[in-house]
């Protein structure tokens, strides 16, 4: 199987899970901020942006050690892509979407402001996905909490947003989660590897 067709027979496996993990969290947070009339702060994202970077880094660094089997360069993958794609989802994205729509956002870098809770859990989730090489699961968790973390830093650090602005807002998120998150779970674990990609065991009938 080439590159190529590797790296499409892992998106067809993990798309299902993107899509559902966005729905389904774009519904909790309508239902959180309108319904229920929660207020988000910024303590709550201080609590999903690590969790995301944490489930990045299991899927990261789990799809990496799957067809290479090197623990060093395993976790420099997954905390790379975690770091990267999760800032870029988190935080780059929502904060250009928010200036966008002129809701005035805070520049709110949690790397700088946390750095050891931010790359130990991109080292600790690398380390899970290398120990259990599990994948799916791991991607929807981390679509989910990429879709929570992007709203509640647009919800936590920007004044004025209506209802208007929010379902705006759901444009930008779907940018920012859908797009970073399979770049940083699938293609940059692909573009590290440096070898021919080993078979999956869906041609055996064991995916």
């Amino acid at each position: 199987m080439t590159r190529t067709k590797e790296l499409l027979h892992e998106l067809k496996h993990h798309l299902p899970f993107t899509v559902l993990a966005t729905i389904v969290g774009i519904g909790a947070v309508l239902l959180i901020q309108f319904l229920f009339k929660i207020t988000v702060t910024a303590q709550a994202f201080d609590i999903l942006h690590p969790l995301h970077i944490l489930a990045s880094g299991i899927v990261s660094a789990g799809i990496f050690y799957r067809y290479k089997k090197n623990v060093i360069q395993a976790i420099f993958v997954g905390m790379f892509s975690a770091l990267a794609i999760g800032t870029i989802s988190d935080i780059i994205f929502p904060y250009l979407g928010s200036a966008a729509l002129q809701l005035h956002p805070y520049f709110h870098f949690s790397i700088i402001e946390k750095p050891f809770l931010i790359l130990g859990s991109a080292l600790v989730g690398s380390i899970i996905g290398i120990t259990t090489k599990t994948t799916k699961i791991p991607h929807t968790l981390h679509v989910g909490l990429s879709v929570f973390a992007s709203l509640f830093y647009i919800l936590a650090f920007t004044t004025g947003l209506t209802i208007l602005h929010f379902v705006l807002s759901i444009i930008i998120i779907l940018i920012a989660v859908v797009i970073p998150c399979c770049l940083s779970d699938i293609l940059l674990p692909f573009f590290f590897l440096g070898k021919k990609i080993k078979h999956c065991h869906c041609e055996t009938g064991h995916c």
